[in-house]
This record gives structure tokens, sequence and C-alpha cells, in this order.
């Protein structure tokens, strides 16, 4: 049973590994495949973060506050979070965790796994977390990611100017 076990948590994490390594794909907590790029026509907002990491509580109120402003706008949101998948690391954290994550800040969004970020963070030049970035309407990457986030300054406002500019364009 232990070897079944293991044989099928290794292919999870080759599956998602697999799909971290395109590039565009991420995996849900329920196992659905979510491509962020192929979102045409709509702008994109990738909140990347880590459910152990102290700031990704302020970063929640930060996209809840963008999903509320933007709701019935052509503006996709998707949490990202760059939680290990192997129990044996200090960043671990089960599906379970990181849905009283969601919950216990009350995100609405889809909340997708990047099992050690290197994916995310290589693809759109991430270089800490919490970090946001913006895709625009064809799937680009529209400047730098958003990073550093400073809990007495609303990082809301520079993103939503860049989030308008798009919508516009």
């Amino acid at each position: 049973m232990r070897t079944i076990k293991g044989l099928i948590f290794t292919l999870s994490l080759t599956v998602v590994f697999a799909a971290v390594a395109a590039g565009q794909t991420l995996v849900s907590l329920d196992g659905t495949r979510v491509n962020v790029n192929a979102q045409r026509g709509k702008v994109v907002v990738l909140s990347v973060g880590a459910n152990w990491l102290p700031l990704s509580a302020k970063e929640a109120d930060y996209t809840n506050t963008l999903v509320k402003k933007y709701a019935g706008k052509e503006v996709v949101f998707y949490f990202i979070a760059t939680d290990s998948l192997s129990p044996s690391s200090k960043n671990f954290a089960s599906n379970d965790a990181l849905q009283k994550f969601a919950t216990t800040n009350k995100l609405t969004i889809p909340l997708l796994r990047d099992p050690d970020g290197a994916g995310t963070y290589k693809r759109y030049g991430i270089d800490q977390v919490p970090s946001f970035v913006i895709l625009d309407k064809n799937g680009v990457q529209s400047g730098p990611a958003f990073g550093g986030i400073d809990p007495k300054y609303d990082i809301t406002i520079p993103i939503s100017k860049e989030i308008d500019k798009l919508l516009r364009s």
C-alpha cells in the first residue's frame, strides 16, 4: 500500500512539475489545469504568494480589493501558491492548508499551485513573494512584477493604473 501511495504521490508531482515547466499551465486545488496565459481578450492578474508567508495575508487583502474593483470587467485573477508539495519541506502546505488559507483570507479566486515557485519566478521575473504579475489581453506580461509589498503602502494603486491602461488598449 505504501508503494502505491508513493507512486501516486510521485506521479502527481511529475504532472505538476511538467505543467509548471510549460510555464503556462498550473493546477488548481481540485486538480483542474489552468493555462493562465490563454485568457485571450482579458487582463490577467496573478497574485503570487505562499501560505507560510505572513505578508501573504496582506496580499490576499489587496487581491480581494482588486477583485471587487474589477468585478464584471474583462479581468481574471488567480492566486498562485508557491508552497511545497513535499511533506519533508519546511515550506510544505497540503491542499487542505491552502484551502484554509483561502477561506481565512476570503479569497474567492482560483488558487493554483506552483510547488516550489521556480516556474512562476523564472517565467515572470519574480525575485520575491508576495508579488503581483499582470498579463495583457494577449497573455503577455505587462511590465515587471509588482513585488516587495509594504503593508504601509497601498500597492493596489499602481496595479490598478496598469490594469486600467490595459483595459483601454
